[in-house]
């Protein structure tokens, strides 16, 4: 089964490319079959990481950044692959 996990954050006013910068230096404890990273307006990040894993399986996650970088907390889901029709 293939496992998505999405971490989302808002940067500071200011602190987009900040905010870019750290999660693209933060490594995860395994290597996922997949990482991507995207930003948006208002200074969001979004990365997404694909894991061959069952959907409760314990997977490494980013951590939260420095309360500066951020206007709130990070949003996290979890998604499971579904078969095409």
């Amino acid at each position: 089964m293939t496992v998505a996990l999405m971490w989302e954050a808002r940067a500071a006013e200011g602190r987009g490319a900040d905010l870019l910068a750290w999660v693209r230096e933060q490594p995860l404890a395994a290597e996922p079959l997949r990482r991507e990273t995207f930003r948006a307006p208002q200074d969001r990040v979004l990365v997404v990481t694909w894991w061959d894993a069952s959907y409760d399986a314990p997977l490494p996650e980013l951590p939260e950044p420095d309360p500066e970088l951020v206007t709130r907390a990070v949003h996290r889901w979890r998604f499971e692959a579904v078969a095409e029709d």
